[in-house]
Parts: structure tokens; sequence; C-alpha cells
């Protein structure tokens, strides 16, 4: 399979994947307006919304970093600064989420 298609690929099903996740994020993020910080601190604290939360930050990066990703083969000319680009976007792309999700369950400690 071409390299172009699994890209096309993946970015349609994560997607499809992010749709439910963004869903059960924007109603939860309603309900944060009239809560206290300690409601929202155990809302994020709290196993399911921990996990279904960490799954949304990994899903949101990795189509990110596709998407950027097609921006970037179809923009810069020069291979050499498109493959410093991409590696970037990767690093970036792994290490935020890792970080995002180590901070989100430092906060249960």
């Amino acid at each position: 399979m071409i390299n172009a298609t699994k890209k096309w690929i993946f970015l349609k099903i994560s997607a499809v994947i992010l749709i439910p996740l963004m869903i059960w994020f924007i109603v939860n993020l309603v309900n944060f307006y009239d809560k206290s910080f300690e409601e929202v601190l155990f809302f994020f604290t709290n196993q399911p919304s921990k996990f279904i939360f960490s799954l949304f930050i990994i899903f949101a990066y990795f189509n990110s970093s596709l998407s950027i990703s097609e921006v970037f083969e179809d923009y810069i000319e020069s291979e050499k600064l498109k493959n410093v680009a991409n590696k970037s976007l990767y690093l970036f792309a792994i290490i935020m989420p890792i970080l995002t999700i180590l901070l989100l369950f430092k906060l249960s400690l």
C-alpha cells in the first residue's frame, strides 16, 4: 500500500474515533462552568474520566500531526527541510500527550 494511502486511512479512522471523544469532552466542558475547582479536579482524577481524556488527547495529537504533515508535504519543497519538519512534528506529537497524561495521573496522587 502506498504511504500516502496509509496516512489517509489513519487520518479518517482517527477522525471517526475522535467524534464521540470530542462530544464527551464538550459535554463535560460545558458542565464545568458552574463547578468548583475541587469538582473539576475530582472529574479529572476519576478513573474512567482520566482514561477517556487520555484517549482523547492521544487521538487528537495523532490526528493533528497527520494533518499538519500533509501540509508540510504540500507546501515545503526542500526534502531536507520537509523531513526535519515532519520528524520534529512527530516527536512533538509523542512527547506532548505523554507529558499531559503524566501530569493528569500526577493530579490523583
